[in-house]
Formats: structure tokens, sequence, C-alpha cells
């Protein structure tokens, strides 16, 4: 049985310096139309505590190509938050 190759992206930070990221899931919220993404840090993604990056995005006419937008708002946050939940608790089951 093969394992499924995760999904990985580059995210540079704020000083330039590129990281790898594992893609965890997308989701699209329905309500506001918009797209969401959420990552792991790829050193990270074996640690029993890691720490779980999410943005909003929207595709590029580039296939490869995404712009990655940073969550502000409160009501944003709590929507990815509950969807993590989901998500974490059906993986658990």
């Amino acid at each position: 049985m093969a394992l499924e190759e995760k999904e990985r992206i580059i995210i540079p930070d704020e000083n330039g310096e590129e990281h790898l990221f594992e893609v965890l899931f997308t989701f699209d919220v329905d309500q506001t139309g918009q797209t969401y993404i959420a990552v792991v840090p790829v050193e990270q993604k074996d640690d029993e505590e890691v720490e779980v990056f999410a943005f909003r995005y929207e595709d590029q006419a580039n296939e490869d190509d995404l712009s990655l937008f940073q969550i502000e708002s409160d009501e944003e946050w709590e929507m990815v938050e509950e969807m993590l939940n989901t998500l974490a608790d059906e993986e658990d089951n």
C-alpha cells in the first residue's frame, strides 16, 4: 500500500526566508465564498504538539501559484478553529 504524499508548499516569512509546510487541508466557507488553507511546518510535523498556520488564499492564473492572506478578523479565526476541531475529531475516530 502506497502512502499518499502530502502536498507541500513553500511560504516565505517576513524576513524573506522560505519555509516548507505540509498542507493539512483546504476548505471553502460558503457564507463568504472564501477559501482557506491550513498548514504545519514540515520540521514540526512529527512533534507531539505542532503549530498550525491558517491563511485565506486565492488561486492565481498560474496553477502553481497562490496568494496567501493573513486571517485578521476574529470571526474568520473562529470559523477556521471550528473547522480544525471538526477535522481533528474526525481523525480521532
